[in-house]
């Protein structure tokens, strides 16, 4: 969802486009978005290691084998709507930002029901077999070694690129510390630590934020200050905001926010699960990281890749969290070399990357037509963006 929005927000800067984003959930029944969004989140939320074992297995999984067909025949009778949307709109071009309509749209191009190009932007640093699909037009990866994984299962050289993940272009602008944390509402003489648990406030973001409170307690004399952000789980809210009572002034508590660049901007640091979005967001401000209580999955690939490329710490537990925590605030050059790391990894500009390679193909697409047909240059370019 935040990568298609990104490259939408993108668009803005190609004058004469149309771009729309379309949510597949939003063309399906109820009961294929309960197995696809809510039974997800609660096996990562309350059986991970379940999560881990399905990713895998289905990662391996041969595409002939019967669970294989049995989801495919369960996704073509559930995503009618979706295709005759698309079919209906008749877009110039689609990017995918999820596997699902990317798997959907491969069938149409194959039964010839479907002729504009479809691209597919993976959306980790990790690739999970099931985002390749057979007549997509092109990929867009995170990273090289991403990349170097699409070749080896046979996606041609020509057709992957590598952009990292799209964000939004906020993320691109340099904003100023004590300016954001002004308005904010925080103290920019003290240290901020930005908590995250995604959109959906996945985790136990409650527990990790009094196990660090009470660091102080336990002797720490640094006073840093707090800033949760508990997505859109209203029930995790609830927990912060009784915390926050507690501790008015060392911790700010904030459900879904559109101002992740500005906390970003003004945070010393992030502790955060590692999604393909939020790391990618934290890379492209150059925020230092400390990971926390990854999914097992893409997540722990993720990871890995951060982990790798020097990019951010790793906590196992919370005594872990604590530890790592003090290191970084009693050791200001170990943020200064991993928010180096962050910012040499970073690609703020990814989104324009990915509509640049589609629009300058779109271009060569309308050079091999009779003018009748498509007047070059002055049509506008459709998209549609799932």
């Amino acid at each position: 969802m935040r990568a298609a929005e990104a490259l939408k927000a993108c668009a803005a800067a190609y004058p004469g486009t149309e771009i729309v984003h379309w949510d597949a959930m939003d063309y399906v029944s109820a009961g294929f978005r309960a197995i696809y969004t809510d039974f997800y989140l609660h096996l990562v939320n309350r059986h991970p290691a379940v999560w881990g074992y399905v990713y895998q297995k289905s990662d391996s999984a041969h595409p002939d084998a019967t669970m294989q067909k049995l989801r495919r025949m369960m996704e073509r009778v559930s995503t009618r709507k979706l295709r005759a949307a698309v079919n209906l709109y008749a877009p110039d071009a689609i990017i995918c930002t999820h596997f699902l309509p990317a798997e959907m749209l491969s069938r149409e191009i194959s039964s010839q029901r479907l002729a504009c190009p479809v691209w597919v932007q993976v959306t980790d640093f990790d690739l999970h077999s099931m985002w390749l699909q057979p007549q997509m037009q092109g990929y867009f990866a995170a990273s090289e070694e991403v990349a170097f994984r699409m070749r080896a299962k046979g996606i041609p050289a020509t057709s992957v690129y590598v952009t990292g993940i799209p964000v939004m272009p906020a993320f691109s602008q340099t904003l100023k510390r004590v300016a954001c944390a002004a308005a904010l509402g925080l103290d920019a003489q003290r240290p901020i630590i930005l908590l995250m648990s995604g959109g959906a406030g996945i985790g136990d973001l409650d527990k990790t934020v009094q196990s660090l409170l009470n660091m102080k307690d336990n002797g720490f004399e640094c006073d840093f200050q707090l800033v949760a952000l508990a997505g859109k789980n209203l029930e995790l809210q609830n927990n912060l905001q009784h915390i926050v009572a507690q501790h008015p002034h060392r911790l700010k508590a904030l459900g879904f926010s559109d101002q992740v660049e500005k906390l970003m901007a003004c945070a010393d640091l992030v502790i955060t699960k590692p999604g393909g979005l939020t790391t990618s967001e934290c890379l492209a401000m150059g925020v230092p990281m400390i990971i926390h209580s990854p999914i097992p999955g893409q997540e722990e690939r993720n990871a890995d890749y951060l982990l790798e490329q020097g990019a951010a710490l790793k906590a196992v537990d919370l005594t872990a969290l604590n530890y790592r925590l003090q290191l970084l605030l009693q050791n200001p050059h170990l943020l200064a070399e991993l928010r180096e790391r962050c910012l040499a990894l970073g690609r703020p500009r990814a989104g324009r990357e990915v509509l640049n390679v589609v629009f300058n193909h779109l271009d060569g697409l309308r050079e091999t037509l009779t003018p009748p047909a498509i007047p070059p240059l002055v049509q506008r370019s459709y998209f549609q963006v799932h």
